[in-house]
């Protein structure tokens, strides 16, 4: 079996790295300048005691990755990537069996793999890593890579799902089957609902910064509960227990800066995973009439930090909270 990692950016390329060392067959699919670098020299993997360079296949899309039959698609993209790449995925599958695993934050995603491909697993992950530089991941975790737990989508354990856990535990990550798997990324979901506000504020949780991301999650439970949607998973929503399992260290002398979407700002990317996170919330409150000022403030404040070319930082927690109160009267509910 060999895992193709579509999308070798921070949790991607750390992943695959990984996976090679502890022997398995692995293709990587990265774009433009990230491409080029792992071509040329190779994907470096730096860790709080590690520095190693691997010499990686690596592809710029799944045409020219020569997809076999028995791969596996580790899907890494950001979720505003996911029909893109699923397209790719499509037009160069062997078969439509062809299992796709989301390694992905937000919940649509593995809604979308399943119009194409009947063999879909979700993935909740929590790994403390940044790409910030083409050809180099890093990785923060000092004990442990990350946790990455797997289920069959949109609920089971099967052998794959299994056989998967067990090589991404053989890798460095903690890893188990969940067979209520959209429960746990749900309960992901509300986590990352603070990744706009490190877009606008910066990253850091404390003070202004940490009260708007509680306020930001809050709503987003009460939304969740009156959908009826479970997401109630205490281990999961514990991030700071289960960063202490991983265990920080720093890198070359530089500690963990921000999250996903905070890195996409610092690299200079015109797209951002917010519509498919706090717009997640924005949606389902739409649908059920309901208002959601601060994650629909949080989710257009973020668009306009891409429009301007803004850097994070640019916003005060408390000016998020009045524009968001700006728009409360203008929500029905």
């Amino acid at each position: 079996m060999r895992y193709v990692i579509f999308g070798a950016g921070a949790i991607g390329g750390l992943v695959g790295a990984r996976l090679h060392q502890s022997g398995h067959e692995v293709l990587l699919i990265a774009r433009g300048a990230h491409h080029d670098a792992i071509a040329r020299d190779g994907l470096t993997m730096l860790t709080p005691s590690e520095r190693e360079t691997f010499r990686l296949p690596v592809a710029r899309d799944a045409a020219s990755a020569g997809l076999r039959p028995d791969d596996v698609v580790l899907l890494c993209v950001k979720s505003q990537d996911t029909w893109n790449a699923l397209l790719d995925l499509r037009d160069a599958a062997p078969t439509r069996d062809l299992p796709i695993v989301c390694l992905q934050n937000a919940v649509e995603n593995e809604r979308m793999a399943l119009r194409m491909f009947a063999n879909v697993y979700g993935a909740v992950v929590l790994i403390p890593a940044e790409h910030l530089e083409p050809g180099v991941v890093v990785g923060y975790g000092s004990k442990l890579s990350g946790r990455i737990d797997v289920g069959r989508y949109p609920n089971g354990i099967d052998r794959l799902a299994t056989e998967i856990c067990g090589a991404i535990a053989a890798s460095r990550f903690d890893s188990d089957p969940q067979a209520d798997i959209m429960v746990h990324k749900y309960a992901k979901l509300i986590n990352n609902l603070g990744n706009g506000i490190e877009v606008l504020c910066g990253p850091g949780r404390r003070g202004a910064r940490l009260e708007l991301i509680e306020r930001v999650q809050a709503e987003g439970r009460e939304i969740l509960r009156a959908a009826k949607i479970e997401f109630e998973i205490p281990h999961v929503a514990d991030v700071d227990s289960r960063w202490a399992e991983i265990e920080f260290g720093e890198v070359e002398g530089r500690a963990h800066q921000g999250g996903s979407s905070w890195q996409s700002v610092e690299r200079g990317t015109r797209s951002l995973e917010t519509d498919y996170l706090n717009g997640e919330i924005v949606l389902l409150a739409r649908q059920l009439d309901l208002p959601s000022p601060l994650n629909e403030t949080v989710q257009i404040l973020a668009r306009e930090t891409l429009i301007r070319g803004l850097q994070p930082g640019w916003l005060a927690p408390e000016e998020v909270l009045n524009r968001a109160d700006g728009r409360s009267s203008g929500v029905t509910g």
